[in-house]
């Protein structure tokens, strides 16, 4: 009679199940720290559209604060010059609005010079690519909801 080498069926099934409970434990693991990075890349580009929104007001005194579009730039045209249409204060990344799993939105006020600004920061897929929606306006404050879907200066302070 000859030996067979080899894995026996029973074998490969008993590998391949505990490989699937691993899979089982970890995948839930790597989904909450994908959230929590997404979160933190959330408030630090809120903290990135703060400091934008300052600097373009100091810049250009005359318009006050400016829209998310209006505070990114070609790549292009910010290696020569900015202007108040392209102020390349951010990366174009986040001047489209979308970046980590997270939209982003800037909503200046209504006068001339503009005074006033408020920007959000919603989850794309509330659950999935974030739990918080976070806000801030002119005072640079941060504040947070834990809905996800909506935050305003009266949700908590981060």
């Amino acid at each position: 009679m000859k030996k067979q080498k080899g894995f026996s069926l029973i074998e490969l099934l008993i590998v391949v199940a505990i490989i699937l409970i691993i899979a089982a434990i970890a995948i839930p693991n790597l989904m909450r720290s994908k959230m929590a990075a997404n979160q933190s890349s959330a408030v630090g580009s809120l903290r990135t559209i703060n400091t934008a929104e300052v600097t373009y007001s100091t810049n250009y005194p005359s318009v006050g604060f400016s829209t998310l579009a209006s505070l990114g730039g070609v790549a292009s045209s910010c290696a020569t010059t900015a202007s108040s249409a392209t102020a390349c204060l951010i990366d174009n990344v986040l001047a489209t609005g979308t970046k980590s799993g997270y939209v982003f939105t800037v909503t200046p006020g209504a006068q001339t010079p503009i005074v006033t600004y408020t920007s959000l920061a919603l989850p794309v897929v509330v659950g999935q690519t974030g739990t918080n929606a976070y806000c801030s306006d002119q005072s640079g404050v941060l504040y947070y909801n834990n809905n996800g879907t909506s935050c305003t200066n009266a949700s908590s302070a981060l």
